[in-house]
């Protein structure tokens, strides 16, 4: 699977980090410095307590991408912050040592962006920070080969909550509706749009236009003509 093409914008992308290891951060910060464009690091944080207590708003005008260790000193995998972030529409990369393709298939179920193992180096962190500006997937070769290992099985997986939005979208005539009747931002609405048309996009499926993407929807059952 090709991974995804970048149209990179030439403003600062400003990234948080949440990860219990100082030489990560470190890591990631030096990448960043060196990035072109440029990627800023707004905040480092440790858990995930640390970085609700600095930004009790999600999404919020200081982080435009967050990196996401999802296993946090030895711990299960944080499966409940990631729905929580995901599902308030901040833009997340999962970065982690887990590497089964279990992990990240939940993750991307679940909303995650982009998934990224550490092992996967510097390049392919500055891409995905790219992409996920403008809410696309960059598939770095572990993620890509879960994929191309799942879609042999067919499946496409959306959240709940991108399921919820990609109905009202379909059934009312703008994205500030939508925002209304669910009570979330118009902002958040096209995130979770977004991130719908990138998952069929990485399962090989691409919905670029409503049209197209409501043809995707109807294929797997989310909602049926008589919906509309």
């Amino acid at each position: 699977m090709a991974v995804a093409a970048c149209d990179y914008a030439s403003a600062s992308v400003r990234v948080a980090i949440i990860d219990d290891h100082d030489v990560v951060h470190a890591g990631i910060e030096a990448w960043c410095a060196s990035a072109d464009p440029p990627i800023t690091v707004a905040g480092s944080f440790y858990n995930p307590r640390q970085y609700f207590a600095r930004y009790p708003t999600i999404p919020n005008e200081e982080v435009d991408v967050l990196l996401f260790e999802l296993q946090i000193d030895g711990r299960r995998p944080d499966w409940e912050t990631l729905a929580a972030l995901c599902d308030a529409g901040q833009r997340v990369i999962v970065y982690s040592h887990m590497c089964s393709d279990e992990v990240i298939l939940t993750s991307m179920e679940i909303g995650a962006l982009t998934y990224l193992a550490k092992s996967e180096g510097q390049h392919h962190l500055v891409a995905a920070v790219h992409s996920a500006l403008s809410a696309e997937t960059y598939a770095g070769p572990r993620m890509a080969k879960a994929l191309i290992n799942d879609n042999t099985l067919g499946r496409t997986k959306l959240s709940e909550r991108e399921k919820e939005v990609l109905v009202a979208w379909f059934q009312t005539e703008s994205k500030e509706l939508v925002g209304e009747r669910l009570f979330i931002a118009p902002t958040t609405v096209r995130t979770h749009l977004q991130r719908a048309r990138a998952k069929y996009a990485a399962a090989g499926r691409p919905a670029r236009t409503k049209s197209a993407l409501l043809a995707r929807a109807i294929e797997d059952g989310i909602l049926s003509l008589g919906d509309l």
